[in-house]
């Protein structure tokens, strides 16, 4: 489990070929690795992935073709939001997210708004029914709150600090990012089915 609350950005620098998937090796900048291990868990940019290998600041992580076809920005060398995977006593500053991407959303704009900045991101239809207004979402692995929804889109403020400290300082029209819904809403969704199959 994570809170969405970035610790530290890196860099994907190789990314190596395997039978199913590949292997990433990322320079995790400023994250602490003291407290890391082999098998451990770390996001980057909001997928899990375990540790398989760790050489000073260089970790590496073995990413499947599954994750590869249903995510964005691990089959290439590029820059990473990173979150060790929370302890039993750790404060949740975000929400409960779960590293499990639900979907890829499409930038549509990212506008300064006096010292913030307000993001628009269009989701997969398939997803539209879990995003609420003041609810949470997970965008890239960082712990964000929806400001508005209409549709399939939906928009959310971002604070200069926020802006500073992820990648999300990179985006543009066009971008496209890694979406998870809050887990509250997906538990919702199930017992309504639930009920409406004829369960107690």
């Amino acid at each position: 489990m994570f809170s969405g609350i970035v610790a530290a950005t890196g860099r994907i620098e190789h990314v190596a070929p395997l039978e199913d998937g590949v292997r990433l090796t990322v320079d995790v900048g400023g994250l602490g690795l003291e407290d890391v291990a082999i098998g451990d868990s770390i996001a980057n940019s909001g997928v899990c992935l375990t540790v398989v290998a760790l050489s000073g600041q260089r970790v590496s992580f073995d990413v499947s073709r599954e994750t590869l076809n249903c995510t964005v920005g691990l089959g290439e060398p590029g820059e990473v939001n990173l979150e060790k995977a929370l302890k039993v006593d750790d404060r949740l500053g975000g929400h409960i997210v779960t590293g499990h991407v639900d979907g890829v959303g499409e930038v549509l704009a990212f506008t300064p708004v006096g010292e913030s900045h307000e993001l628009l991101i269009r989701a997969p239809s398939a997803l539209a029914g879990y995003i609420a207004r003041k609810g949470s979402i997970t965008v890239d692995g960082v712990s964000l709150t929806v400001n508005r929804v209409e549709g399939t889109d939906f928009s959310i403020n971002l604070i200069p600090h926020t802006v500073e400290v992820t990648t999300l300082k990179r985006l543009a029209a066009g971008s496209r990012v890694n979406l998870e819904i809050d887990i509250i809403a997906r538990y919702v969704e199930r017992m309504l089915a639930w009920q409406k199959e004829g369960g107690v």
